[in-house]
This record gives C-alpha cells, sequence and structure tokens, in this order.
C-alpha cells in the first residue's frame, strides 16, 4: 500500500475529487494548509505600497491506495489539479505498512 499526499490549489478541488471517485479512489482526508515553494510567496500590493505574502493557502489531500493503483491515483490528480501556473502543488508517495479499519477490524489491503 501507498500513500498519496498531494498538496493542491483550493479551487481545484472539486475536480481532483470528482476524478478520484471516478476512477474508484473514494476514501480520503482534506486538510487546509499553508506553505510555499519555488516562488516564495506572492508579493501583493495594497493602499500605500506592497507587501508579501510568505505563505499562501492549499489543500493537502491524503489517499491510501494499493501498489498498483498508485500510477491511477496519481494521474487523477495531476490531470485535474494541473492549471499550468506556478503554485499548482506536489504530489509524494509514501509506503503504508498496516492499514486497519476500526469499524471492523480489518486490516491490511482489506481495510482500503
Amino acid at each position: 500500500m501507498k500513500k498519496i499526499e498531494a498538496i493542491i490549489r483550493e479551487e481545484r478541488l472539486e475536480a481532483v475529487k470528482s476524478a478520484l471517485d471516478n476512477s474508484g479512489y473514494y476514501g480520503m482526508t482534506v486538510s487546509e494548509v499553508s506553505g510555499r515553494g519555488r516562488q516564495k510567496g506572492l508579493a501583493v500590493k495594497w493602499r500605500a505600497g506592497e507587501y508579501r505574502v510568505d505563505f499562501l493557502p492549499k489543500l493537502k489531500l491524503e489517499v491510501v491506495v494499493l501498489d498498483e493503483d498508485v500510477a491511477g491515483a496519481i494521474n487523477a490528480i495531476v490531470t485535474n489539479a494541473r492549471t499550468g501556473e506556478m503554485g499548482d502543488g506536489k504530489i509524494f508517495v509514501t509506503p503504508v505498512e498496516e492499514a486497519v479499519r476500526i469499524r471492523t477490524g480489518d486490516s491490511g489491503d482489506n481495510a482500503i
């Protein structure tokens, strides 16, 4: 099993969620986060001058999938999160050693 963490733009969530649903990946966790990348924030002009917003609001989407489903899930995220502009986000994939469904006690592949 692998955990896919995707940092995406807030406005792309519905498109990404729909694409994952349509691909059969239903379970996900979404968190509001702030961050910055190569752009180092955003310069904003307002009234008397310019100031820099260092950390921009983003969403972190977490999905745990079977090893053979990683490429499909990543493709669904990338295709629907991409705007082509700086700040589209990043995807990280990490191994998951174990998963347990609390309600039933199912573990491993059966838990996801």
